[in-house]
């Protein structure tokens, strides 16, 4: 049975030159857009804003460490002070050409190697919260559920999604197993599925060594970059349809 009023986010990290994102778009609920660390320009900002506005898909922004060769995956040296000004620059040039365009930004989710050491680094974690917090302390956090970024966002003042991926494996502590790793990703659709189905209506998922972890999932990630992300994404929206799952954009959360 699926509880009365369950809903979940689906969102995908969009502007990075991927070729399906244009029919991606109608089947998300929040864009997050690259805004010029690891991919995208002031062009591709503009076009993915106005996609995102045109199917009534949420703007959000996804900064990233300045590593286009690396796209933003590698784990350079990065202080506090290095991250909120990667944050107060990427974010904030987003929200300009978002309101150029007449589109609100909604929430941050940070990329790659920023969104994973947030996750683990409480230090890093509230200097990202506090930059997006300067920028505009109404925009919602998207962290992996559970971690650092999620606890730092909440001190900060600032509503959370908790986040969860359709397509990766979890480790026992509940981070994300390492994409170096064989074991990182899920390529079976239906085992992929059932993950997302075990996070949103159980709220847990096995992690690769058969433990049960607990997960709250607001926000599932769909990776818009795999060369079956639009069929994978309409059977995923389809079969929550299914089971009475409402998708939709997250209001975001306070922990306070």
């Amino acid at each position: 049975m699926t509880p009365a009023g369950l809903r979940v986010d689906l969102n995908a990290d969009l502007g990075e030159g991927s070729p399906g994102e244009a029919e991606l778009m109608p089947l998300i609920t929040s864009a997050n857009i690259a805004c010029g660390g690891h991919a995208g320009d002031p062009v591709s900002m503009r076009a993915a804003v106005a996609a995102a506005r045109a199917a009534g898909v949420a703007v959000g922004a996804h900064p990233s460490t300045e590593d286009r060769v690396g796209f933003g995956r590698r784990e350079l040296p990065l202080t506090a002070a290095q991250a909120r000004g990667l944050i107060l620059a990427q974010v904030g040039a987003l929200r300009d050409i978002a309101g150029s365009l007449g589109a609100r930004l909604t929430h941050v989710k940070p990329h790659g190697a920023l969104y994973n050491r947030a996750a683990r680094d409480p230090a890093l974690a509230a200097a990202v919260a506090a930059a997006v917090r300067e920028i505009d302390p109404g925009l919602i956090v998207f962290g992996l559920a559970g971690s650092e970024s999620i606890r730092a966002a909440a001190a900060a003042g600032l509503a959370v999604a908790e986040e969860v991926f359709a397509d990766r494996t979890y480790q026992a502590d509940g981070s994300l197993t390492p994409r170096t790793r064989p074991d990182a990703l899920i390529a079976d659709e239906a085992a992929a599925i059932a993950q997302v189905f075990g996070m949103v209506q159980e709220g847990a998922v096995r992690a690769v060594n058969g433990v049960r972890v607990a997960v709250r999932a607001d926000t599932v990630c769909l990776h818009g970059d795999g060369a079956h992300a639009v069929a994978w994404a309409r059977r995923l929206r389809a079969e929550l349809r299914a089971a009475g799952i409402a998708v939709a954009a997250p209001s975001g959360r306070s922990l306070s």
